[in-house]
């Protein structure tokens, strides 16, 4: 029996406004059934892959290049479509061809003799594998993909094998005018980027974007273009979303980090923020203060002289001094953050260069603290008010910074549900129990999945908020308090002893309580539980995060839960690396199931696109799905089951005259 037979008349005229507004998309019967026999069609076809990234931390050579060879699937299709028909050699140049086109084309376009032989070959071996990697997508989506300058050509080329023989000549013509018009490289280029975007249908990146490497901006920059993709967001994201809201307190955290790690560039090329007034103020104060506990640590890319690395020293401590200072205003007027512990600067001895805590004594490594006053410790002085004023209106005036926050806004969230995944960055707050911990924050009481939401909406006023600047004032120490709160799903420790670890030599002072949650993630109990707090239904759900770098040196596994959590902060930044052993882990979702994906550290692009070296890359299959999942298995096909149910209810109102057709 037909569907629309099936139809309640009742549910038609109930909504019956609703279906006169679809009638003006599908104006007839022919229409709606046409689009009814698309739909159904779509979700009989192969899920799209997903592809799962956390922790990148501004690593963007090495995230441009883990996008770009789809984790080692392209060169996975090159084995399958040419296998021994290729040498190793042809296949790896291949590879990196469609990674890096225009600059590999220039190399290899120099070394060539017979430049037009080789554009022939090349482009029939690109046109294979563009055809193989487009038959999971129906030919209008594959069709949206394509290059304008090139769009019917290649779609003329893709769909070769049919009446091959009729066409033979055709296709060979079209290759032939290619090259006589000197039109090879471009379609070459078009051919390898198109390869690039059908072998990867979504991205999800679990937080993380910023601080350590050199390149965040890059990374956003790459994302802004990538056709699709969501963002959970980190604490170090949120930290910098905090920043360019106006958070004084966010905006010397981001100063300090960057000035740590010696990441200025970033901050400076990158977003146009001037630090000449930091500069200025710490050569001021800190003049002869040699700051040895606040030289930085250089991971970034750029060669620093001992000069600079002196006046970065300096910068870093008199901005941490500035951040201390600002903190404590926050706790002090957010009594329900319960952070009063963290008010240690009240608890300096200055005659003797003591701290007290937590009932102990302990000896300040430097005590040079030029800038506080030891009767109110935690008021900004006049020069360090003009300061961090200076400061964070650089980083609310930077109009790349506030492009990519509001992208990370438009594109993000504190968690994600997508194709019975549950995705997030941290964790979910847990008591000693085991049991979602209830959390007092603007008023109410939050647990589990309400207080992420909270949070969230939370975070969006602190930044968009324009009217109201008690909601934006509280908004903006919100995301503060997202970024080092010991209720913060994105931080999940007790507090961040980051005064102790500058200035305290005992590292039992250094400690950082986690959450209660890292105890209990390995626990499939928890996992049941988070699932249903977030309306995950049936038994094939994961949990994927990241944060906390797993030690795979150590033995650790990724993989928690028997499976049903999967961790997958392997290391992309450097500074992780000897803790993990490798350099980073990708998830990949696709029809056939799960594999996990762990990478050797990345060189340099120069390096893969002369040497034609690759990440090298083990993969290790997580579940084989009983029967390869389609599109009605996804998120997408319930969209579509329920636009489908919409277009039967608008054959049924035509077919029985409650709508009219509308006229040709």
């Amino acid at each position: 029996m037909n569907k629309e037979l099936q139809i309640n008349k009742e549910d038609v005229i109930k909504n019956i406004r609703y279906l006169n507004l679809l009638a003006e998309q599908y104006p007839t019967i022919n229409s709606a059934s046409t689009e009814i026999i698309n739909l159904k069609a779509i979700l009989n076809l192969p899920k799209g892959t997903e592809h799962f990234i956390t922790d990148v931390h501004g690593e963007n050579e090495a995230l441009k290049h883990i996008l770009k060879n789809a984790s080692g699937v392209i060169k996975r299709k090159l084995d399958d479509i040419f296998g021994e028909t290729l040498r190793e050699s042809d296949k790896r140049s291949l590879a990196t061809l469609i990674y890096y086109p225009e600059q590999k084309l220039d190399i290899i376009l120099e070394q060539e003799e017979n430049v037009d032989d080789w554009y022939r070959i090349t482009l029939y071996r690109l046109i294979e594998l563009c055809r193989t990697v487009s038959l999971k997508y129906t030919r209008s989506k594959v069709r949206k993909a394509l290059p304008k300058e090139f769009s019917y050509i290649i779609e003329e080329l893709l769909h070769e094998h049919q009446n091959k023989e009729d066409k033979d000549a055709y296709y060979k013509e079209i290759i032939k005018t290619i090259i006589d018009i000197d039109k090879a490289r471009d379609f070459i280029i078009a051919l390898s980027n198109l390869i690039q975007r059908l072998v990867i249908d979504r991205l999800h990146i679990i937080g993380d974007i910023f601080d350590r490497g050199p390149g965040a901006d890059i990374i956003l920059d790459t994302l802004e273009k990538y056709h699709s993709v969501d963002i959970q967001w980190g604490n170090h994201d949120i930290l910098w979303m905090g920043a360019a809201s106006g958070s004084r307190a966010c905006v010397a955290n981001v100063l300090r980090i960057s000035a740590k790690y010696a990441n200025l560039g970033t901050l400076e090329d990158g977003y146009g923020i001037n630090l000449l007034p930091l500069a200025t103020f710490a050569i001021e104060y800190y003049k002869d203060d040699p700051c040895e506990r606040f030289i930085p640590t250089f991971e970034c890319s750029r060669e620093y002289s001992k000069k600079e690395a002196v006046l970065i020293s300096k910068m870093h401590k008199a901005i941490s001094v500035i951040q201390f200072k600002l903190e404590g205003e926050i706790i002090e007027r957010r009594k329900e953050f319960k952070m009063e512990d963290r008010l240690i600067l009240n608890n300096i001895n200055f005659s003797n260069g003591k701290l007290e805590l937590e009932g102990e004594e302990y000896e300040l490594i430097d005590s040079f603290f030029p800038t506080i006053d030891k009767d109110n410790p935690y008021r900004l002085t006049i020069e360090e008010e003009e300061l961090i004023n200076k400061l964070t209106h650089s980083f609310i005036n930077s109009e790349k910074l506030n492009r990519h926050i509001r992208f990370l806004f438009a594109k993000g969230s504190m968690y994600l549900k997508f194709n019975c995944n549950l995705l997030y960055h941290g964790c979910i707050p847990l008591d000693e129990e085991g049991d979602f911990k209830s959390v007092e924050i603007d008023g109410g009481v939050y647990r589990g999945k309400d207080l992420l939401d909270k949070f969230d909406t939370l975070a969006r006023e602190g930044y968009f908020n324009k009217d109201d600047n008690e909601r934006k004032s509280y908004g903006m120490d919100i995301m503060w308090y997202l970024w080092i709160g010991q209720n913060s799903p994105l931080f999940g420790k007790n507090k961040m002893t980051t005064f102790e670890r500058y200035f305290l030599k005992d590292k039992k002072t250094h400690k950082e309580e986690k959450n209660y949650y890292y105890k209990y993630r390995d626990e499939e109990f928890l996992c049941d539980n988070i699932a249903a707090e977030f309306g995950i239904k049936g038994e094939n759900y994961h949990i994927i995060n990241g944060h906390v770098p797993v030690e795979g040196i150590k033995g650790e596994s990724p993989i928690k839960a028997n499976g049903k959590l999967l961790v997958i902060d392997g290391g992309f930044s450097k500074s992780y690396q000897e803790k993990t052993g490798i350099a980073g882990y990708t998830l990949i979702y696709n029809s056939f199931g799960l594999l996990l994906v762990s990478h050797e550290p990345f060189e340099s692009t120069e390096k893969a696109i002369k040497e034609e070296t690759d990440i090298l890359s083990s993969r290790v299959i997580l579940e084989t799905a009983k029967l390869r999942q389609r599109v009605r298995d996804t998120d997408i096909g319930v969209e579509l089951n329920e636009q489908i149910s919409d277009l039967n209810m608008l054959l049924y109102a035509y077919k029985n005259g409650l709508i009219k057709e509308k006229s040709k």
